[in-house]
Parts: structure tokens; C-alpha cells; sequence
């Protein structure tokens, strides 16, 4: 089980109430809207109570003992009644909207900037799909219980127990008759909200798969048609969609089930109230506006409690979504324990017997005591066969992961004594798979900073860039389409380096950046990268010769072990890993 399901099973297990009052925390911090509303919310309650006590004069003094004044009054007091419930009406729907909507923007920028704060592995544990899941869906849920729900908790809430107050006050024993059946409700409602919320969360984690299985259909949209699996695809996307179907369908019955009978057992109480009142008048204890009261309080309550009971599947759904989206917030961050201020550093890279595990599994070795100094003004090239740790050395520079054991320093300090922030910042990252964003060429540059336009162009110029853009239609600000599908590889990685030339950091790391290249391209970025390297630190991890050749030291990798250092001259002469990899991969392209 990965570590972000057993967060939402330990967060599960805690039960709804503490969920759902920390999800009206977060209302709480708009409580003038929410004031307000729960203030409207009382004025329909009573709006509502009493408009049925306007049913005891308006029998008997307009129908079984008609007085000539109540033929204005009556009217008027209907009118009057409703006006102020239609203005409490919206005061309170605009409220508690207000409030709903912002709890779910606030909550969409805590969970999105949570996730920018976790640590790596989170992100090999968990499908961005999912978490996309979390943000849209969860998060939509999530505002209707604390506003709709609230709401809907509320009025009609307070409606009952007004309604229910003035009946009491009429007649107690016809009162009591209903009260027999209410615990059957209560019931009712109790064991509704329980599977409502255990079927809510199946659905959300439905939801999470079923956006993860279109994505991948879709961003793979070429492979599936070369080979045919449109059938397949489409039967796997299915089956998540009939699996939320039938979980859906589950909580509709189960909403119609409870609305059946609430209905039936307020008949019943209805019934037993008329019995009651029949007795009661005969007696001549109860008066015909009584009766009628008493009638239309017991109708007004039955609307009510079936909203109630309506509206635990809503309250359920939402205290899922919240736990979902706490098990986010309540992650552990990646660890930030550093104080030393650093602006600029020299670029000096020491690695003392450095080993890596990925999670949990111990037999899972990256990187084995591993052992080099990089200076700054070099470059140290790393290579080795698929899967030797040539990637997971180098993410350890920007502290993505955390070494298990050892230390990696950065002008003699070790890198956890420096803020994350300051770390980062003396780094610039160009990989063979380039990440753009949806926007102009200028702003991928510039990415989080504010550069002027002359210092874009230089950039641009510097990187080899500049020959495309200038022809471009609009230049400079041409968008690039989402991850820069408008462009091509080789534009796309130029533009890279040109981000990389902006951010001007002491450190550079290039991941294979010219391996899905052709020739051209390759020249081309190449002689960028060329101009980028000097008076860097420089880690490449690297299969063109022409790359490793001047690289001032190699390091071969193989199975997590560095297993020979030195320049490329003397690892041919030593005969070893180095130079069969040379004589397997390279020779053809030093041709």
C-alpha cells in the first residue's frame, strides 16, 4: 500500500465530526458572510413558524368566526411574511455561496501548493492524474458541505425545531404523538450518513482512476492507434466508469430508500397527530385553528427532515473529500531545516560515500557509496548502462532525494545546512524530456522571473534560439502549446538552455539533453550548451563522445556502483567497463 493511501486510511479512521469541523474551520475564516447567513437562516425559520401560527387566526377568525378586519390583515400579514422570507432567502443562499466557493479556493491553493512541497517520492507513489482528481473533484465536493449542507443543516433545522416548539406549545399530548415516531428517523439518518460516507470513498478514489486511465489514453493517443488498442483502452476506461455507475447508483437508492421512509413513518406520525386531534377536539380541547396549525406545522416539519435525511449523501460525500484533500495537507513536507543564507555559491560538489534507497524496500539500492568531487569551472561527465543510477545521482544535488546514508557538501557545507530555496537557486536543470509551459516563448524563458526584453533576446541568442524565433509569426511571444507541442525537440530543448542562460547558476546539470536529437538539432544545442559550461560546475550525465571526450573526469556507473573514475583517455587505456561501453555505444558516432 503506498504511503498516500495509508494516510487516507488512518485519516478514514477518524471519524466524520473531527473532519467535518475542520473543514468549518476553514468557513470560519469568512464568518461575516457566514454571520450574516446564519442570521437570514433563523429569520426563514421563523418566517416559516409563523406562517403556521397565522393558521389558527385564519380559521377561526377568518373561516369559523369570520371578523370584517381580518380580511385585510391576514393578507397582508401573508404577504409580509414572505417578503422578509424571500429577502432572508437570499441573503443566505448569497452567504453561505460566498462562503462555499472561497472555502474551495482556498482549499485548491493549499492543496496545489502542498504538492509543490512534498518530496519526490510522492510523486512515484501517486499519479498526477490523481492528485488533478483531487484538485477539481474533491475539492467541488467539498462546497457543498460546507455550504449547501450547512444551509440546507441549518433552515431546515431550525424550521423543525420551531415548528416542533409550536406544537408543543398547542398541544402537548398532540405533539407527543409524533415524537413516538421521531428516534426512527434519527435512526434513519444515522445509518444513511454512514453508508453514504463509506460509498463516497469509493467513488473519489474511482474518480482518481478513471481520470489516470483517459490520460494516459489520450497523451498516448499515437501508440494505441499504431497498435490497435482503441477496443482495450476504451474497455478499460469503461470498466472504471460502470465501477463509479454502480457506486452512484448505490447512493441514489440509498438517498430514495431514505426518502421513501422518512415519508412513510412522518405519515404514520401524521396519522397518529390526527387520531390525537380528533380525540382532542372531541374533548373540546382543541380548537379547529389549532387543528389547522398543528396540521401545517407537521407539514412544514415533513419537507424538512426528508431535506435532512436528502443531505447526509451530500455531508457524506464532502467529509470524504475533505479527508482526501487533509491527508494532503497533513503530508510531510520535504525536509527545510537549514539556516545558512547562501546568495552565490562557488560550485564545489563533494559526494562522501553516498548511498540511495528507494522507499521502504531495502533491496532496493540506487546508489552505493559513491565517492567524487566536482570543481567548479569542470565538467564531470556520468555515464553507464540503463538503470546503473546515473538520473538518481545527480536528483540528489537539488536534494529531490534524500541520500540514506552519507553526505553530499557544497563549498565544504553539507547541502541540508542551506535553506531548500537558496540551494536550488545555485542550480540550473536541462533534461532530455524539456517542460514548457502553456504560454509564450518569452514567458517559458523568463520562467519565475521578471528579465527585460533585451536580456530574453541575449539569452535566446546565446542558446541558438533566436534563428527560429525571429521567424516565428509573432516572434518572441508566439505561444508554444501545451509542453511546447508546437515546437520542435530541438526547439524545444534550446529554449531550455536559454532558461537555463537566464537563471545563470553556479551549478549546472544536463540529464542526456541531446539524446532524442537529430544531427542538426544536436549541433546546434550543442554549441549552446558549449557557451552555458564555462565557469560552471558542470554534471552531465552523457552518451555522445564528443561530450565525454572533454569532459575533465568520467564516472562510470554500474548497478548503483561507481566502479571507474577518471578522463576519457585514461578509462580507455585501463581496458575496463568504460571502454566496453565505448567500443558498444560510441564508436559508431566517433566515426
Amino acid at each position: 500500500m503506498t504511503e498516500a493511501r495509508k494516510q487516507d486510511v488512518r485519516i478514514g479512521e477518524a471519524g466524520a465530526w473531527p473532519i467535518y469541523r475542520r473543514l468549518l474551520g476553514h468557513a470560519m475564516a469568512y464568518w461575516p458572510f457566514l454571520a450574516l447567513a446564519m442570521v437570514a437562516m433563523v429569520v426563514e425559520a421563523v418566517a416559516g413558524v409563523a406562517f403556521a401560527k397565522l393558521m389558527e387566526p385564519l380559521t377561526n377568525d377568518g373561516f369559523v368566526d369570520p371578523q370584517p378586519g381580518m380580511a385585510v390583515v391576514l393578507p397582508l400579514a401573508i404577504v409580509g411574511i414572505f417578503v422578509v422570507r424571500g429577502i432572508a432567502t437570499f441573503v443566505t443562499d448569497y452567504g453561505m455561496a460566498r462562503t462555499g466557493r472561497s472555502v474551495v479556493r482556498d482549499l485548491r491553493e493549499l492543496v496545489l501548493g502542498k504538492y509543490l512541497r512534498l518530496p519526490s517520492a510522492r510523486f512515484d507513489e501517486e499519479a498526477v492524474p490523481v492528485m488533478v482528481s483531487r484538485l477539481n473533484f474533491d475539492t467541488e465536493q467539498v462546497t457543498q458541505a460546507s455550504s449547501d449542507a450547512l444551509k440546507t443543516l441549518v433552515t431546515d433545522g431550525l424550521t423543525i425545531i420551531g415548528l416542533f416548539g409550536l406544537m408543543l406549545y398547542t398541544s402537548i399530548k398532540v405533539t407527543l404523538a409524533m415524537v413516538l415516531i421521531a428516534p426512527l428517523i434519527g435512526v434513519l439518518v444515522w445509518y444513511v450518513g454512514r453508508r453514504y460516507r463509506r460509498i463516497s470513498h469509493g467513488i473519489q478514489d474511482g474518480m482518481g482512476d478513471l481520470a489516470s486511465s483517459a490520460e494516459q489514453s489520450l497523451a498516448a493517443q499515437q501508440d494505441v492507434k499504431v497498435y490497435g488498442a482503441q477496443a482495450f483502452e476504451s474497455h478499460r476506461y469503461a470498466t472504471f466508469a460502470n465501477r463509479i455507475l454502480r457506486l452512484n447508483m448505490k447512493v441514489e437508492t440509498t438517498r430514495a430508500v431514505a426518502s421513501a421512509l422518512v415519508q412513510i413513518l412522518a405519515a404514520l406520525a401524521l396519522a397518529a397527530i390526527v387520531w390525537v386531534a380528533i380525540r382532542e377536539s372531541l374533548a373540546g380541547q382543541l380548537n379547529p385553528g389549532q387543528f389547522m396549525l398543528l396540521m401545517t406545522s407537521m407539514m412544514g416539519i415533513v419537507p424538512s427532515l426528508r431535506r435532512i435525511t436528502n443531505v447526509q449523501s451530500v455531508i457524506g460525500r464532502g467529509v470524504a473529500a475533505a479527508e482526501r484533500l487533509f491527508a494532503v495537507l497533513d503530508a510531510e513536507e520535504e525536509r527545510d531545516t537549514g539556516t545558512t543564507v547562501l546568495a552565490r555559491s562557488r560550485g564545489e560538489l563533494v559526494f562522501d560515500k553516498v548511498s540511495l534507497r528507494y522507499g521502504e524496500d531495502d533491496q532496493h539500492i540506487a546508489l552505493q557509496d559513491i565517492s567524487f568531487t566536482a570543481r567548479p569551472g569542470t565538467v564531470t561527465a556520468i555515464v553507464g548502462r540503463s538503470g546503473s543510477g546515473k538520473t538518481s545521482l545527480v536528483r540528489l544535488v537539488p536534494r529531490f532525494y534524500e541520500p540514506t546514508s552519507g553526505r553530499i557538501s557544497l563549498d565544504g557545507k553539507p547541502l541540508d545546512d542551506y535553506r531548500l530555496a537558496d540551494l536550488r537557486r545555485q542550480i540550473a536543470l536541462v533534461g532530455q524530456r524539456v517542460m514548457l509551459f502553456d504560454d509564450s516563448i518569452a514567458a517559458n524563458i523568463a520562467y519565475a522571473s521578471d528579465a527585460d526584453p533585451d536580456t530574453l533576446r541575449a539569452a535566446a541568442e546565446a542558446a541558438n534560439a533566436w534563428e527560429f524565433i525571429e521567424r516565428l509569426p509573432l516572434g518572441i511571444a508566439t505561444p508554444v502549446g501545451e509542453n511546447g507541442a508546437l515546437l520542435s525537440g530541438g526547439q524545444r530543448q534550446r529554449l531550455a538552455i536559454a532558461r537555463a542562460i537566464l537563471r545563470d547558476a553556479p551549478v549546472l546539470i544536463l540529464d542526456e539533453a541531446t539524446a532524442a536529437l537529430d544531427t542538426e538539432s544536436e549541433r546546434l544545442v550543442q554549441d549552446a550548451l558549449t557557451r552555458l559550461m564555462p565557469d560552471r560546475t558542470t554534471l552531465v550525465i552523457a552518451h555522445r563522445l564528443s561530450t565525454i571526450e572533454h569532459a575533465d573526469q568520467v564516472l562510470v556507473l554500474d548497478h548503483g556502483r561507481l566502479v571507474e573514475q577518471g578522463t576519457h583517455a585514461e578509462l580507455l587505456r585501463q581496458d575496463g567497463l568504460y571502454a566496453h561501453l565505448h567500443g558498444m555505444q560510441f564508436r559508431e558516432q566517433g566515426a
